[in-house]
């Protein structure tokens, strides 16, 4: 991946994704592909393949829908209580390499920093428990308050009426190339990926936006010429 920098004078407005960005996706790949289908196994008396063909059908059926990320819905259809599942597996709940720092200098910079995120509220509170994450932010913005999940459209004039900021002077952040070429169609002004979405996984860069492994790198600054 190529370096590249921000000019961090022309953004008022930072937006970001939660899992795959800020937090190590492991958790929410480990927990839907591997440990609900076990789960779910045992319950319906499947194989393990068997019972996660059956549910990554059930993901795609709903997929880019509210009910996609909604973990009241999941506890209905799979009769398993996904919520208590989410707190009994917490401990692999954690950040990315850097969150922490960026995070950090974002709040040297004076920017107003918004999590923008398709998870339902209950996991969110999870995982806020497990790393105290709102207090680096000022907001976080569920997809279920702004009605539609972020790779919808509609998705990006309701998040600006109900958040307040300019497009021309924001940043969005995030690992879905779906959700960024919304918010590309939309006007937001600066856009990027983010290639290292899980502890477990290489990067996978983006074709198509400006990717980084490691959000600190944005901080950093061309050395001045001469």
């Amino acid at each position: 991946m190529t370096p590249f920098y921000l000019n961090w004078d022309e953004i008022d407005d930072v937006l970001l994704d939660m899992d795959g960005t800020l937090l190590d996706r492991h958790f929410d790949n480990f927990f839907f592909e591997e440990e609900l289908p076990r789960r779910y196994a045992v319950l319906h008396g499947l194989t393990h393949e068997g019972s996660r063909d059956r549910l990554m059908a059930m993901y795609r059926s709903v997929e880019g829908e509210l009910a996609w990320t909604d973990l009241d819905y999941w506890t209905e259809r799979v009769g398993i209580d996904v919520v208590a599942l989410h707190k009994e597996l917490d401990h692999l709940v954690g950040f990315l390499p850097s969150t922490e720092t960026f995070l950090r200098d974002l709040k040297i910079l004076g920017r107003r920093v918004t999590i923008l995120t398709n998870a339902h509220q209950a996991g969110v509170d999870v995982k806020i428990a497990k790393t105290g994450l709102d207090r680096h932010v000022d907001r976080i913005v569920t997809a279920s308050e702004v009605g539609y999940l972020k790779m919808r459209p509609a998705y990006w004039p309701a998040c600006q009426q109900l958040v307040g900021f300019n497009p021309e002077r924001a940043l969005f952040i995030d690992d879905d190339e779906g959700c960024l070429a919304a918010a590309k169609q939309f006007g937001i002004a600066h856009l990027v990926h983010s290639a290292k979405s899980s502890s477990q996984l290489p990067p996978v860069p983006s074709a198509s936006f400006r990717s980084v492994e490691n959000l600190s790198t944005l901080m950093k600054r061309p050395l001045p010429q001469g």
